[in-house]
């Protein structure tokens, strides 16, 4: 998200979310217990959720669904006074080429703020984190303890790179995998790095990620939430967002696409 006037959007406080009004009709699940101490086979845990996540990325490549972006200035008081939406369809060509389809983006009305080429980079890989076993090498991952969430039992690991390479983005924070089907239900952290030079801030706000069980076997995002003071050196300001991924749908790459009057296979003749 960038600054109006020259400056990018400053960096998020250190501070917990308040949440928004919005979080309540969120159908994920919500963290209601410390971790306890208890340490499984670490090791082979995050082998076995690592090898599930690059199945799940490599199933999420073949459905379709909505995207809704809602991002949104706050006054200090906790007025709303500006917004920026986007609504798009993740789809499939004829061809079979996924692409987004814009469907609904009316003017922003942010004040101060727009967002950044960064920001549209942690709507597509960030928020939506898969920790898969091709990535694993990029990331510290400390095992935290077990959480209820929900009626779910899960691993709680910390996540952070190991360093943090030019023009690359990471995740940094915790998540929340299912002990019985080894993926990630849950995240809460932020985009790193964040970004300082040349008089510039492009820094970033604390969310936090949920996901539901879609089709009987993968866990897919289905609401993202931030709810922030990111302080400039030329001031604060509070923003507000929400992300919904709704209306998931496997591509059926068994059906068959033609096109014009085919003329179907001559009959084979038996031989005398």
């Amino acid at each position: 998200m960038m600054l109006c006037g020259g400056l990018l959007l400053a960096a998020p406080a250190a501070q917990e979310q308040t949440g928004s009004a919005e979080r309540a009709a969120a159908p994920a699940a919500r963290a209601d217990a410390a971790p306890s101490a208890d340490k499984p086979n670490i090791p082979e845990i995050i082998r076995r959720f690592a090898e599930k996540e690059k199945e799940f990325r490599t199933a999420r490549a073949n459905y379709s669904y909505r995207q809704v972006v809602k991002v949104q200035t706050l006054s200090p008081e906790g007025q709303v006074t500006g917004t920026h939406q986007l609504e798009s369809d993740i789809i499939f060509t004829p061809s079979g080429d996924r692409v987004e389809r814009v469907t609904f983006a009316p003017l922003s009305t942010l004040r101060g703020i727009s967002l950044s080429p960064e920001d549209e980079r942690d709507l597509k890989s960030i928020q939506p984190f898969v920790l898969t076993s091709d990535e694993m090498h990029k990331y510290n991952i400390e095992y935290m303890g077990r959480q209820k969430v929900d009626e779910l039992d899960t691993y709680v690991f910390m996540v952070g790179p190991k360093r943090l390479e030019k023009g690359e983005r990471y995740f940094q924070g915790q998540i929340w995998v299912d002990d019985h089907d080894f993926q990630i239900v849950k995240t809460y952290g932020k985009a790193v790095p964040d970004i300082r030079q040349k008089g510039q801030e492009n820094l970033f706000p604390r969310f936090e990620t949920y996901r539901e069980q879609i089709d009987g076997k993968y866990w897919f995002p289905t609401w993202t939430g931030a709810d922030d003071t990111l302080y400039f050196s030329a001031g604060s300001q509070r923003i507000r967002m929400l992300v919904r991924y709704e209306n998931y749908k496997r591509f059926g790459s068994e059906v068959k696409v033609t096109f014009g009057d085919e003329v179907p296979p001559p009959t084979p003749q038996p031989q005398p």
